[in-house]
C-alpha cells in the first residue's frame, strides 16, 4: 500500500496526517506503530486520518491513532493541524469547519493570523463519563500510586484526563508517576496524566504524559483539562496561558456547561510518500 502523507505539528506535538478522501486507507495497529516509529518509520505522536463524514451536518470525519496503534477519541493539537491540512490541501475553502470525531462534533476556526481556535466542547466531570472509578463527583480525588498518595482532578475533554498540581514542574517525577497514573486501575480506559505548575491566576506551566504516546511536547486536550481543573479549584481565572515545552496555548472557559476554547498554532513540516 502506497500512501501520501503530510508531517505536521502543533507546538511540537507531531502528527502524520493522511488524506483518506482522495486515497484508500486501511491501517492496522501494527502499521500505525510502524509509521509512528521514529527510527523505522516517519515518526510521530499520533496519526490523523481525514475521512468523508458519516453524517450530513458536518464537513469531515477525523480519526486519531496513538503511537501504540490504539484509536482514541480526541486530540486538541491534532484538531488545529487538521484544519490547516484540509485548507492547504484544497479539500475545503471554509474557515469554520465542522468535524466529526469519536467523542462528538468539534468546530475549529482558522484565524487571519494563521492561528486556529477550536471549540473543544463542554468538559465532563461525572466519573461515569470520564470514565473513572469513584462513588461520586468531586473537585479532586485522592489516588494511591505505588507508595504515593496524590490528589488529582479527573475530567473528560472528549478523552480522559487526570490533573496533578505540582510546585516545581522541572523536578516533577513525570517519567515515574506519568505511566503509573496512565494505567491506574481506577481509569478503565487509561488516562492522560497532566502535571501543572500555577504561576499566576492566568498562567500555568504544563507537562503531559499522554495515553499511548508517553510525554509529548504539548497536549491540547491536556491544556484544556488543566485550565478547567484550575478554574474549578479557584486557582485560575479565564483566559489561561498554558506554557508547554513546545510553546503556548490560550484556553478560555466561562464555567458550567459553556464550551472550552483553545487557540494556538499549527505547522506543516514536510510531505512524503510511504510504502506499507
Amino acid at each position: 500500500m502506497t500512501l501520501r502523507f503530510t508531517k505536521m505539528h502543533g507546538l511540537g506535538n507531531d502528527f502524520v496526517v493522511i488524506d483518506g478522501i482522495r486515497q484508500t486507507v486501511a491501517l492496522s495497529p501494527e502499521q500505525c506503530r510502524r509509521i509512528a516509529d521514529r527510527h523505522l518509520g516517519v515518526g510521530c505522536d499520533q496519526i490523523l486520518l481525514v475521512e468523508v463524514p458519516t453524517r450530513a451536518d458536518v464537513d469531515f470525519r477525523y480519526r486519531i491513532f496513538n503511537a501504540d496503534g490504539g484509536e482514541v477519541e480526541q486530540c486538541g493539537n491534532g484538531a488545529r493541524c487538521f484544519v490547516r491540512f484540509v485548507r492547504d490541501q484544497g479539500l475545503t475553502d471554509k474557515t469554520v469547519i465542522r468535524v466529526e470525531t469519536a467523542s462528538g462534533v468539534i468546530e475549529p476556526r482558522l484565524l487571519d493570523n494563521g492561528q486556529v481556535i477550536v471549540d473543544m466542547g463542554t468538559p465532563r466531570f461525572s466519573p461515569a463519563d470520564i470514565p473513572f472509578v469513584a462513588d461520586s463527583e468531586a473537585l479532586s480525588y485522592p489516588l494511591k500510586v505505588g507508595q504515593h498518595l496524590i490528589d488529582v482532578a479527573a475530567l473528560s475533554m472528549g478523552n480522559p484526563h487526570a490533573v496533578l498540581r505540582v510546585n516545581d514542574l522541572d523536578s516533577a517525577p513525570v517519567d515515574i508517576l506519568g505511566p503509573a497514573i496512565e494505567s491506574h486501575a481506577r481509569f478503565p480506559q487509561r488516562v492522560n496524566a497532566g502535571f501543572m505548575q500555577v504561576l499566576t491566576p492566568h498562567d500555568i506551566r504544563l507537562r503531559v504524559f499522554e495515553r499511548g504516546a508517553g510525554e509529548t511536547l504539548a497536549c491540547g486536550t491536556g491544556a484544556c483539562a488543566a485550565a478547567v481543573a484550575g478554574i474549578r479549584q479557584g486557582w485560575l481565572a479565564s483566559p489561561v496561558s498554558v506554557h508547554t515545552r513546545g510553546g503556548d496555548l490560550i484556553i478560555a472557559w466561562a464555567g458550567g456547561t459553556e464550551p472550552v476554547t483553545m487557540t494556538g498554532p499549527a505547522e506543516t513540516v514536510f510531505e512524503g510518500v510511504l510504502e506499507l
